[in-house]
């Protein structure tokens, strides 16, 4: 598989500071990537240490000083050239997200397909960062507004998904004509070290200023010092809801931007009035996709008391017609989890679950034998419990589903509401009133909200983010790149006197 990975650019060791082309030597902890398909090394990478965190926001500092003067659509050119370099590469990367990450193959392509289309998206965004302009009260006078790149980005990503969320937090802040400063994943980090090497050979060939795609490996304490930098006035994390809290309170104290994409516990209505054919398909998507490593992932099933059981009943067929294995066999639905922490977390979740009564219809377990020595590949399990099991309130990244019951579509609506989480949400029917509902302002309090489609996935173009302890972030879509500048209102004096606004008086 190494031999593989090199056309990537990596190796059994690797450098994992970067400005770009260069590779900065450090003394910093050395990461071990192994993958949980097999339990099998993978490579090593050097992390950041404070010389070469300090070398590299240097750099990034210089390089913005130029980029922030190229032409937004000659940044987009350079995108567009990256997406093609992507289109190029899409094979090996994907099956590099798939072996370090443990996802399918076919979420491994997925995501960097997700790569491509935002360089797509921010492409034609290039050329529409508009501003407003507006009436002044003074006569002869012009005001409007425009926006100017802010400096450095800080992208702290997580190892659900290795290479897509830094694509759309990069390829927008680029195209803004903002630097990046990139800290992947411990966890994944020769992701990282592929997507350097796939930019830095575009950027190479366009004259792009060597510190515009930086890459600082590390774990917590790279975090922390992005999180203190002064220098980076927008820092966007992805990640638990508990890293994000320390990240927007560490960056807040110094009057700093966070843009956050944090934790999700998403759930699917599933009215009478229902095609349970795509319900429950949308269901086990969103439940085991990704083994429930999504933020996405549906984690708790809605079900009208009229068709409880019927559900029910389909879903045990449906799970057990999965097959769980290794990723790269597209035969396969289900992988492993990221390591043992997620595994061990998988079986806690589990026991409380129990604890509070709750009762097992497919029942979870970790596989042992043949094909998964790594000791990470587990079942996805289904529970029947109740709204009010703190289990239920907390966020497992695992694939354990919950099911719940309900009488009147007001109170489906509070049970979904009634977590601290704010991510996704779904509602499967075919009755108008009932999806209006849903929609409007007294339905789903989540940043994403669906009809007759689960909560898992996302959509380039549109706003992808949640509310409450999900951050309030909007990340690869939309309006999004505003996230990137900083607004600046104008206005001209185009005439021979200075009246002063309010009608003021100040005469000399």
């Amino acid at each position: 598989m190494l031999e593989l990975f090199k056309q990537l650019g990596i190796n059994a060791t690797n450098l994992g500071v970067s400005t770009g082309s260069q590779w900065i030597p450090s003394t910093g902890t050395t990461l071990v990537s192994s993958s949980p398909v097999d339990g099998k090394m993978i490579a090593e990478v050097s992390a950041a240490d404070q010389k070469s965190y300090e070398l590299t926001i240097k750099k990034a500092e210089e390089a913005f000083l130029e980029w922030r003067l190229w032409p937004a659509p000659k940044r987009g050119e350079v995108i567009r050239q990256v997406g093609e370099a992507l289109r190029t590469h899409k094979e090996v990367l994907g099956k590099l997200v798939s072996y370090e990450m443990g996802k399918s193959l076919q979420e491994g392509y997925g995501e960097v397909q997700e790569m491509i289309d935002i360089c797509d998206f921010a492409v034609g965004l290039s050329r529409q960062l508009h501003g407003l302009t507006m009436h002044s009260e003074r006569p002869l006078h012009r005001m409007y507004e425009q926006w100017h790149p802010l400096g450095i980005t800080g992208i702290i990503s997580a190892f659900n998904f290795p290479v897509a969320v830094w694509s759309w937090n990069a390829m927008l802040a680029w195209i803004c004509g903002d630097v990046c400063v990139w800290k992947p994943s411990e966890k994944t980090p020769l992701c990282g070290i592929a997507c350097q090497q796939i930019i830095s050979t575009v950027f190479a060939k366009n004259n792009v200023p060597e510190g515009v795609s930086c890459l600082v490996q590390g774990g917590r304490e790279v975090g922390e010092w992005m999180s203190n930098d002064s220098r980076i006035p927008l820092v966007s994390a992805t990640g638990s809801t508990r890293m994000g809290k320390t990240v927007a309170a560490t960056v807040a104290q110094r009057l700093g931007r966070t843009l956050l994409e944090l934790g999700g516990n998403n759930a699917i209505i599933i009215s009478q009035h229902a095609d349970l054919d795509i319900a429950v398909r949308g269901a086990l998507f969103g439940a085991v996709g990704t083994a429930g490593q999504r933020c996405t992932t549906t984690r708790r099933l809605i079900i009208h008391e009229s068709i409880y059981d019927q559900v029910k009943e389909k879903l045990v067929a449906a799970y057990k017609q999965l097959r769980i294995g290794d990723p790269l066999n597209e035969n396969n639905h289900v992988g492993p989890l990221i390591d043992k922490d997620a595994v061990n977390a998988y079986l806690k979740a589990i026991e409380q679950c129990k604890a509070e009564g709750g009762h097992f219809i497919v029942e979870g377990g970790v596989l042992e034998g043949n094909g998964y020595e790594s000791g990470c590949y587990v079942k996805p399990c289904v529970a029947e419990a109740q709204p009010s099991y703190s289990i239920v309130q907390h966020e497992t990244f695992a694939p354990i589903l919950y099911l719940l019951k309900y009488r009147t579509l007001e109170e489906a609506l509070t049970i979904q509401n009634g977590v601290p989480q704010g991510l996704s949400s779904a509602i499967m029917t075919l009755n108008l009133r009932e999806a209006e509902l849903f929609l409007s302002a007294a339905g789903s309090d989540c940043g994403i909200a669906n009809v007759n489609i689960g909560t898992s996935g996302a959509e380039i173009g549109g706003a992808f983010g949640g509310e409450k302890e999900t951050g309030g972030g909007r990340e690869s879509g939309s309006d999004a790149w505003k996230n990137y500048m900083r607004r600046q209102t104008n206005t001209i004096n185009y005439s021979s006197t200075l009246p002063l606004a309010q009608g003021i008086k100040f005469d000399l």
